[in-house]
């Protein structure tokens, strides 16, 4: 039986934190900020973001690669499309808005980016893929995580038949105290 994904399928990747993944059963961007794993990288970050585009399934493009440096470089962040696109701006890198918000959706389908929808308008994308929730910060527009050892999930509901809980998703919204 042939396991390779199919032309229009993209690969995808175990994000269960329950093991300790080590080498292979890591995603890729893991792998790439992992210290114990030094070996494994060039010491390049553009090789090193090329190798983990392609452990991805996808074909390394300039853009992808440029986009895929700011956005891992930095360690675990969210981001919107806005202001990647902004930082690539500053950082001399032309590309286009819509390919900023394309290449984020691609990286969002393998599993290297972690989409969250904010009032239906609103998305930021997390480089850290792992189970956790968010505190996110009225009027300042900007989400903090939340460990999932933090959030009590005594019981969630029973899904429909044939269904199943992909991941549940804690956005806790905060605001400052008003001084009066």
């Amino acid at each position: 039986m042939d396991d390779r994904p199919k032309m229009n399928e993209l690969p995808r990747f175990n994000r269960s934190i329950d093991a300790t993944p080590t080498g292979a059963e890591m995603l890729p961007v893991a792998r790439l900020r992992d210290p114990s794993l030094h070996h494994a990288r060039t010491g390049c970050p553009f090789h090193d973001v090329r190798q983990m585009l392609k452990e991805a399934g996808l074909r390394p493009t300039r853009q992808r690669l440029a986009l895929g440096w700011l956005l891992f470089a930095k360690g675990d962040r969210h981001i919107s499309a806005e202001i990647l696109h902004e930082e690539a701006q500053r950082a001399r890198f032309p590309v286009s808005l819509a390919t900023v918000y394309n290449t984020l959706h691609q990286f969002t389908e393998v599993g290297l980016l972690r989409e969250l929808a904010l009032d239906g308008s609103r998305a930021f994308f997390d480089t850290n893929v792992h189970d956790h929730h968010h505190f996110f910060l009225e009027g300042e527009n900007e989400l903090l995580d939340i460990p999932l050892s933090a959030v009590n999930m005594d019981k969630t509901p029973e899904p429909p038949p044939g269904y199943e809980v992909a991941r549940v998703d804690v956005v806790v919204r905060v605001r400052r105290k008003s001084t009066s």
